[in-house]
């Protein structure tokens, strides 16, 4: 008796565990930010975009296909020429994600990886097509204008293969080595020739100021010669009792002087 209950308990949860394979089979999640697309084995890719949650699907016939919704970002490094023929290194930064409503489109006629296949080309091709209208000088100076028209013509491109660009911007901007060096050097020689040219500046300055000090000097030289032809020489004998009272008061400051009077041989220690 015992034994046929335990098989029949044995039979029973062999059933609920092919029932529960079954089911657990027949059912998917799409997660958040996340659009699933079914393919059928008998009718193909379904028209259908299955959103966020738990679905049934019918086992072994139907798969799902799960696409990520969210923005993602990439980067695209590209080399092209500019207008003046100078090589330029620019990378793109892209943020993108797939149009809900055309993911069976994508899934068929691109393939889950559809950024792999599309985003390289198509950046590659506007890059060089905008770039090719710039200087490589107008390049530096109109980064934004370049940037924009980038954005513009991409987003447009995308547009065609399903893909939403939420923000494009150039993160990378040089040039070859050749076109660097030939900067480098522009910039030195403006530096020497705006040296050059403020030394001439100076010079010339200096040179004002000379004849300036010149002129000065001859004018208070006339105005001296005029007063000693009118007064006599009254002033310069002014002048140099006045400049021997200074240079008498400055001897008697000074320690260990010695006077000799005029006409005497004896000399006189004077006090300190």
């Amino acid at each position: 008796m015992a034994a046929k209950v335990f098989e029949s308990i044995g039979k029973l949860g062999l059933g609920l565990a092919v029932v529960g394979g079954v089911v657990n089979s027949a059912l998917y999640n799409v997660d958040a930010g996340h659009r699933a697309v079914i393919f059928d084995r008998f009718r193909g890719v379904q028209d259908v975009v299955v959103g966020e949650g738990t679905h049934f699907l019918i086992p072994w016939v139907q798969k799902p296909i799960i696409f990520d919704c969210r923005s993602r970002p990439r980067n695209v490094p590209v080399i092209t020429g500019s207008k003046d023929l100078q090589n330029v290194n620019i990378t793109l930064r892209i943020l993108f994600r797939p149009v809900t409503a055309q993911l069976p489109r994508i899934f068929t006629s691109i393939g889950e990886d559809y950024d792999e296949r599309v985003l390289p080309s198509i950046t590659t091709e506007i890059l060089k097509s905008v770039v090719a209208r710039f200087d490589a000088g107008e390049l530096i100076t109109q980064r934004e204008l370049v940037s924009r028209q980038v954005s513009e013509d991409l987003t447009e491109r995308a547009a065609t293969f399903g893909l939403i660009l939420d923000d494009v911007s150039l993160t990378h901007l040089t040039f070859g080595k050749e076109f660097t060096e030939a900067v480098e050097m522009k910039q030195v020689a403006q530096q020497e020739a705006e040296r050059a040219r403020f030394i001439v500046e100076k010079a010339e300055q200096q040179k004002k100021a000379a004849v300036i000090s010149a002129e000065g000097d001859s004018k208070a030289a006339e105005l001296i010669a005029n007063s000693l032809a009118t007064a006599g020489d009254g002033l310069i004998e002014l002048r140099k009792l006045e400049a021997a009272e200074d240079i008498a008061y400055q001897l008697s400051r000074s320690r260990n002087i010695t006077y000799l009077p005029s006409g005497q041989s004896v000399l006189l220690q004077l006090p300190q």
